[in-house]
């Protein structure tokens, strides 16, 4: 298997859009297909830039009131396809699964929910079940897929973008995964304390 893997298609999903004007700017540049979903497709889109609609790929429109947008084999698949295993390759091609090998997430804003006094209700519904979930698919295949976790590594990002344009190695690929477990770890420590009354 090879340590160094193209960039063809990305994966959007963020709570804060700041910071990811020049990432999105050079993934278009290098011909990064772009998919996302509701509020971040509209920005990715309100800076000229091309973006698929996760529910023109899953054809399933985000229901329960947004509780359900990226959960659908077409997105996990896409993710958690090994590029190297005939039989995934195989199924990945029967059920139209696109490869996807980059995944940008920044998950909803549970410690600052709770921190802003909000109501029981409101602080569940910051608690992010998509989000976490791709965090958790693009670090597991990290031999395929880079995984932005958090606005933290938006940087990180930019570097690897800077050094090889559209591509990645698998050291980098495997450091993200790393602070990708972290950030998952840290976040539902969070929401077993704030259940904990702590």
């Amino acid at each position: 298997m090879s340590g160094t893997k193209k960039i063809k298609t990305a994966l959007v999903s963020v709570f804060h859009k700041d910071g990811l004007d020049s990432i999105l700017a050079k993934l278009h540049a290098e011909g990064v297909t772009l998919l996302s979903t509701g509020g971040t497709q509209q920005f990715i889109e309100s800076l000229g830039i091309p973006c698929q609609k996760v529910e023109d790929l899953t054809t399933y429109p985000s229901i329960l009131g947004g509780r359900v947008k990226t959960l659908h084999p077409k997105v996990f698949g896409g993710i958690l396809g090994r590029r190297d295993l005939e039989s995934d390759r195989e199924q990945m091609q029967q059920y139209d699964i696109p490869e996807i090998d980059l995944v940008i997430v920044d998950l909803y804003p549970f410690e600052q929910t709770v921190a802003g006094g909000a109501a029981e209700a409101d602080i569940i519904e910051k608690i992010d079940i998509g989000g976490i979930s791709l965090i958790r698919a693009g670090a597991k295949n990290f031999e395929d897929v880079v995984i932005v976790p958090s606005k933290a590594e938006y940087a990180d990002l930019q570097a690897i973008l800077d050094a090889h344009g559209a591509a990645s190695e698998r050291e980098e690929r495997k450091a993200l995964a790393a602070k990708a477990f972290g950030v998952s770890s840290h976040y539902d420590t969070a929401i077993a304390a704030w259940f904990n009354g702590k």
